[in-house]
């Protein structure tokens, strides 16, 4: 019974530590730190404008657990669309001729059988995904808070859409984002 308890023990301390480094396999590696992203995002834009634009009601709550869940579900939806889009580079006979004669193993490849390729293709794309999404926000923050400087009452009436006007900021960013 005490093997039993010490093998549990074990796997607890090394289950997390797993996590943490990030080695649960391919599709982990593939896609970008959301906590990470959200963490940058806060910074970038100021923690009252962030809240503004994740937080729930007039208070703003929990902001950053709605900016990772958001992100969460972006970096599934790119991982699922990089997965798609490798496939058909894949399987797509004139991928040499566009990419200066190489294979697709070629070309994303990195180890000596070139077996990672697929892997490659798409931590590529869904880390593309990633970034241009996050400048997108960034950028749409950035333009929201320079028109609420210029008149913050008409910015409210714009795009706020609650009572209280307290959801103008991401509402802006939404319209601005793309």
């Amino acid at each position: 019974m005490k093997i039993v308890y010490l093998a549990v023990a074990a796997l607890a301390l090394v289950l997390p530590a797993q996590a943490l480094a990030g080695g649960t396999g391919g599709s982990a590696a593939a896609k970008p730190n959301s906590a990470r992203l959200c963490n940058a995002q806060r910074t970038a834009m100021g923690a009252k404008d962030f809240a503004a634009l994740y937080g729930v009601g007039p208070q703003h709550r929990n902001a950053f657990g709605r900016c990772v869940s958001a992100l969460e579900r972006a970096a599934q939806a790119d991982q699922d669309n990089a997965a798609q889009a490798c496939k058909a580079e894949q399987s797509d006979t004139t991928f040499p001729v566009n990419h200066g004669g190489k294979t697709f193993a070629d070309w994303y490849g990195r180890n000596a059988r070139k077996a990672d390729a697929y892997g490659n293709c798409v931590s590529q794309k869904a880390h593309a995904a990633a970034a241009a999404r996050q400048q997108a926000t960034l950028t749409a923050a950035q333009s929201c808070k320079g028109e609420r400087a210029t008149n913050a009452a008409a910015f409210r009436t714009k795009y706020g859409t609650n009572k209280t006007k307290s959801n103008a900021f991401a509402r802006c960013v939404a319209a601005n984002r793309g």
